[in-house]
Formats: C-alpha cells, sequence, structure tokens
C-alpha cells in the first residue's frame, strides 16, 4: 500500500493544464493531504507539450521526482523526457473530452467526498457562466465513474493541520515576503520567470496601497526604483537575466550613489533569450560581477518557500541599512512550484528604516568609519540630500580631486563589505556533523537534496547548503575543510557557485555534479549521483 502519489498532467498549451494544476492543488489541500506542485512549460501561447508534477502524501512533501504513477495524457504527445519518467507500473489515463475529468478522477481514487468537490469546481467555474459550470461538473461527474476503475493501492492518510496551511508558490512568497519588508513600490517590465511575483503584487496593489509600475523597459524600471528609495520608499525590481542585462548601468549607478535597491532575479537558462520558461542557476556570476566599477553588493538565494518568505524581507533591511544593491536570487523551478506550508512567521520580520531627518549642514556622503553615512530623504529635515553619479565629496557636489577626495570615496564604499559580513545569512549543514563526505549546494536545490539524503541514509553523508551566496559566511572555510570529499551540485555548466567557494576559501571540489538541460534535479535522480 502506497502512502504517496505522485500524478504528472500532461497537454498542449491552452488545452487547462494549469486550470486543472490550480484545482488540484486547492482540493488536495483542503481535504487534509500534504501536496507538492511545479510545472515545466514550453514556451509558446499555443500547442507544444506542457506538464504538471503533482505529489500527493501523508507526510510533507516538498521536492521534484520522477516517478509518475498517474499520468493524464490530454494532447495526444509526450515529450522525450516525460517518456523516461513512464514505468509498467504508470497507470495512463488518456482521450479526455474535458481536463475537469482528470479531477475527478483524482478525487476518486483518493476517496474524496463528492459533493465538497463538485462545490468547489462550481465554484472556481461561476464567473463564466452556467453552461460553462454544467459542462465542467459534467466533465467531473465522468472522472468520477473512471477514478472507481483504477486500482493503486493507496493508503494516504489526511492530516487536519493541512487544512490550515499556507498554498502558495514561489513567486507568491517572493511577493509575501517583500511586502512584509516594507516594499511599497515595484517596478518591472514582465519578463518570465519573474512576472508572478510582479502580477501578484500588482493585484495587491490597491489593498495595501503600494504603487505597481509596469515600465515601458527595464531601464526605466530600475531607475524609476533608485528614485523611489531616494524619496523615502522601499523599491523592488523583478527581472530575469535578459531583463537585467539592461539594468546594469542603473546597478552602478546605486552602487556610486549609496542608493539602497531590492532586485528579485529569476534565473533561466541562456544566453540570449536561451530557453525562456525552464529552470537553471546560470547567473550567479551575472549578479556578482555586473556593473562597472568596484562596490559592494548583498546576494540571497532562498532553498525554501519559507526562506523564500524570510529573506525576501530581509533584503529590504538590509538594503536599506548598508545602502547597497541586495539580490533576491531564484529561478523558474522554486518560483512555479508550490507547496503546503506552516503560515510564515512574521515575528521574524523587522521593517527597521534607516534614514535620518536631516540637519542644516547634512552631508549625504559623509565618511563614517564604517563606510555608511546617515541616509537623509528631501523635504524630512533642515539638509540638502545631494547626491550625484559623478564621483563626488561628502556634500554630493562634483569633484576631479584625484589626491584626497576620490581614495577616500572608493574606500568608504568598499568598507560597507566588512559591516555587513556580521549579518551573512549562515549555510545550513543538513545530515551528520560527523560527515567524510561533504555536498555542497544552493538556492533552491535545498529540498531536493535533502530529501535524497533521507533516501541514502548515510551517516557520513551532509550537506552544506548556501542561501546566501555572497558574502560567503566566515564558517565556509573551516566546514569545508572539516571533510575528506567535497561534491558540488549545481544547476549550471560551469559550476559557478563552486568557482566562488574555491576563490574565497580555496577549497577544491572532488567531483561536480552539473545539470543543465533546463529541467530541475530530481530526488531519484541525486540519489544515484550521490550513492557512492
Amino acid at each position: 500500500m502506497k502512502n504517496e502519489l505522485s500524478i504528472v498532467l500532461c497537454g498542449e498549451a491552452g488545452q487547462g493544464v494549469q486550470t486543472v494544476e490550480n484545482v488540484l492543488v486547492k482540493l488536495i489541500k483542503h481535504a487534509g493531504y500534504h501536496v507538492f506542485a511545479t510545472k515545466e512549460y514550453m514556451s509558446r501561447v499555443r500547442g507544444g507539450v506542457n506538464s504538471t508534477s503533482l505529489r500527493v502524501s501523508a507526510r510533507p512533501v516538498r521536492a521534484y521526482i520522477e516517478r509518475i504513477d498517474l499520468l493524464f495524457q490530454l494532447g495526444n504527445n509526450l515529450t522525450k523526457h516525460l517518456q523516461k519518467r513512464i514505468t509498467k507500473d504508470t497507470k495512463v489515463v488518456s482521450d479526455l473530452a474535458n481536463n475537469m475529468t482528470a479531477v475527478g478522477v483524482v478525487a476518486k481514487v483518493l476517496g474524496l467526498d463528492e459533493q465538497p468537490v463538485n462545490d468547489f469546481v462550481g465554484k472556481y467555474f461561476s464567473a463564466k457562466g452556467a453552461d460553462v459550470v454544467s459542462r465542467n461538473l459534467e466533465a467531473l461527474q465522468k472522472g468520477f465513474v473512471a477514478g472507481k476503475q483504477l486500482k493503486l493501492d493507496l493508503a494516504i492518510k489526511a492530516d487536519p493541520r493541512v487544512k490550515e496551511e499556507l498554498i502558495v508558490s514561489g513567486a507568491e512568497a517572493v511577493a509575501l515576503g517583500a511586502l512584509a519588508g516594507g516594499c511599497n513600490f515595484v517596478a518591472a517590465y514582465p519578463m518570465t520567470p519573474s512576472t508572478g511575483t510582479f502580477t501578484f503584487m500588482a493585484q495587491q496593489a490597491a489593498n495595501l496601497g503600494i504603487i505597481v509600475e509596469q515600465a515601458e523597459d527595464e531601464i526605466a524600471a530600475i531607475n524609476m526604483a533608485l528614485g523611489a528609495w531616494y524619496a523615502g520608499a522601499r523599491a523592488m525590481v523583478t527581472t530575469a537575466g535578459g531583463g537585467f542585462a539592461l539594468m546594469v548601468e542603473g546597478l552602478s549607478l546605486a552602487g556610486m550613489l549609496e542608493t539602497p535597491v531590492v532586485i528579485s532575479l529569476g534565473m533561466r537558462p541562456a544566453p540570449a533569450t536561451g530557453l525562456p520558461t525552464r529552470t537553471e542557476q546560470g547567473d550567479l556570476n551575472f549578479a556578482l560581477y555586473s556593473g562597472h566599477g568596484e562596490f559592494p553588493r548583498i546576494i540571497l538565494a532562498p532553498g525554501s518557500l519559507e526562506e523564500t518568505f524570510q529573506l525576501s524581507a530581509k533584503a529590504f533591511d538590509l538594503a536599506d541599512k548598508f545602502q547597497v544593491p541586495v539580490f533576491i536570487l531564484t529561478d523558474q523551478y522554486l518560483v512555479d512550484s508550490y507547496y503546503n506550508n506552516p503560515s510564515f512567521d512574521l515575528s521574524k520580520v523587522a521593517v527597521e528604516p534607516s534614514f535620518i531627518k536631516t540637519p542644516a549642514d547634512y552631508k549625504r556622503y559623509l565618511l563614517t568609519k564604517n563606510g555608511i553615512s546617515p541616509r537623509g530623504i528631501p523635504g524630512y529635515g533642515d539638509g540638502l540630500v545631494g547626491v550625484d553619479s559623478d564621483e563626488h565629496d561628502e556634500a554630493g557636489h562634483i569633484t576631479e580631486d584625484l589626491v584626497d577626495i576620490r581614495p577616500r570615496m572608493v574606500e568608504k564604499r568598499l568598507k560597507k563589505l566588512a559591516a555587513l559580513k556580521k549579518e551573512i545569512v549562515p549555510p545550513r549543514l543538513i545530515g551528520s556533523k560527523n560527515y567524510k563526505t561533504l555536498i555542497v549546494s544552493w538556492g533552491s536545490n535545498l529540498n531536493i537534496i535533502s530529501e535524497a539524503l533521507t533516501r541514502l541514509k548515510k551517516k557520513d553523508l551532509a550537506c552544506l547548503h548556501f542561501s546566501q551566496v555572497y558574502p560567503l559566511h566566515p564558517s565556509t572555510r573551516s566546514l569545508l575543510a572539516k571533510a575528506k570529499k567535497i561534491v558540488l551540485v549545481e544547476n549550471n555548466a560551469t559550476g559557478q557557485f563552486g568557482q566562488l567557494v574555491k576563490l574565497e576559501t580555496g577549497a577544491e571540489f572532488d567531483r561536480q555534479v552539473l545539470k543543465y538541460d533546463g529541467l530541475p534535479f530530481s530526488v531519484e535522480e541525486l540519489v544515484e549521483e550521490l550513492d557512492g
């Protein structure tokens, strides 16, 4: 008897695969089952092959797996990577006249009561009229009948506590964290995979009194955000690699102005347009080294929904306090994944604005011991808040004093690195403290590696997972030094984080497990790779 069910829904864009996902995830969660869902889709409005993977379990599930127990084929085609996931034990349901039939099948397989399912589906489609509701309820009934004929030997027990938990995507977790962190201005030009965060915040704008601006391009977006911070707002831009390429001059402007800014950067395979709807951890070097000149920055890379919320909130206080750009580095896999999660802990979130009321003799770039000058905003106090993109003196006036002011201003800006290193998010050690082999990973691989380690049950194996990838925590060197073997796991072709770790600590990796086909690691894939 299985205590978990792995479901895949596959069909062309426009066939309603995402609608089935939305309905099923909410139904399953409200029934008290733990659920995880993620999607992969082609870059087209119609046609192609898209799929959604769901896990339904009696225990928390938060990672992507290859195994398919129940496959719904809404179209006639399957991509090669889906065909490889089908085994002799996979039950295939095809030739569905309506995608709601799949919902009925799953509901019956899980033993859900028919009436609540009917009520939910009726309410879901109610805005589209009685005829649409009637047709979907008819299809749902056919699914109930078909589901009775499937024999899957399931023994999944519901957990009443799940009903009270959240069900949000990674994109929504970024948005909720930003809002909790005091974000009140968002500017963006829509770009996958960051659009979900932007649109969610736009939907909440009127209720929360925030400004959400769709700019004419990414150059305008980041300059709007810099202007908003200058005026006293807490601002964010959302983008992907190609959009961030246009923002780079603005990033450097933030470095010179010492203006805070939060950049939510959703990674996808590149170069250029690449695979615009797939996943990859390929933009770490870009975030780390972009911008002309030398100035500090912070790069956060959350690995779970809880971390996504907490670090997205923290990004605003870090940006405000240290007056530097802060990146929230996500990827398509993370932002498009859902799972039930306890309510986010707001007690860990503190909005602490760092600007001051300016005196008459205020100097925006006052030289200080730690490089952080008191930040004023126009109209709040008696002082003039002068800023300039050229090199400037303490008052913000342009200067070409190469003997005194230029060197001191460069040193002032770089001094912040020492200050901000005191608030680095430490890496998480998963597994045995007496490890001999240490896996190093970052970002969205957290839950996948955690489940792989649970399955492997090796007492000498652990993972050091980073949710802040720059600057690195001071403990990194000693934790790596304890291992006899170090294995790097990341979703890119050149081991970008491994390069950074080596640069900062001198550590040499004994092995690299790299994936760059546009798909996330699966739990089974990492179990096989690490079982040696």
